[in-house]
């Protein structure tokens, strides 16, 4: 819906269908692969408060409340604005850059200059996608306050090589347990990372290309049905 760092909206369709009828994202992130499946019954359970507090929102929001809000332009600021809540300047400071971990202040050059029309296509984007949040059960929480129920669990923590940028990065988690945790859950298991990570037997799932690097990203798949 909104660029956000490590997000899999272009390759969640690599990952598994979902077997279960309940999908759970204890890293929730944007929730891509919640996004894909929204028919399914769906727990997200996110740490960072803006993250959650902008998806509380936008589960009361009308397309027109969306659409009505104010666009940047190149050099502006979202503290040159008055906003009539704090989730919708966190949408706009989402919106004004490339794929942030946090909400940036001042609106890029490419999306502002180069590629013009990035903040309208986005803010119709969510208010298009605003149907498949409603149901969404969202928990403000760690990983480890994830229900213990049988589902697909879809798990994208912050990688341990390149997952410093988030408000919660790698350095927050101990992967050794995280390893244990994963291997723990109940039903269909998708465990994200990075080629090179070892805290699980990770296998190799795509090469994606961003800006300017690729990334090689691998997959730990368990089924316990």
């Amino acid at each position: 819906m909104w660029g956000y760092y490590g997000s899999k909206s272009k390759i969640v369709g690599k990952y598994p269908a979902p077997k279960f009828d309940t999908i759970v994202e204890p890293f929730a992130g944007t929730a891509q692969y919640a996004l894909k499946y929204w028919e399914r019954d769906v727990i997200l359970i996110e740490k960072y408060d803006v993250i959650f507090n902008l998806f509380k929102w936008l589960q009361t929001c009308s397309k027109k409340d969306i659409l009505s809000t104010q666009q940047l332009k190149h050099g502006e600021s979202v503290d040159d604005f008055s906003w009539d809540c704090q989730e919708r300047k966190d949408l706009v400071g989402f919106i004004i850059t490339g794929a942030p971990s946090m909400p940036k202040k001042t609106a890029s050059r490419w999306k502002t200059v180069v590629r013009p029309n990035t903040q309208q296509y986005r803010l119709e984007s969510i208010a298009n996608n605003l149907e498949k949040v409603r149901h969404r059960d969202i928990i403000y929480g760690d990983y480890q306050d994830s229900p213990d129920i049988k589902a697909t669990w879809f798990i994208d923590p912050p990688y341990i090589v390149g997952g410093k940028y988030y408000k919660y990065g790698s350095k927050t988690i101990n992967y050794e347990y995280l390893g244990r945790w994963c291997k723990e859950r109940k039903g269909q298991v998708i465990v994200c990372e990075a080629e090179g990570a070892d805290w699980l037997p990770f296998s190799p799932l795509v090469t994606s290309r961003g800006n300017k690097y690729q990334h090689k990203e691998s997959v730990w798949i368990s089924e316990n049905i």
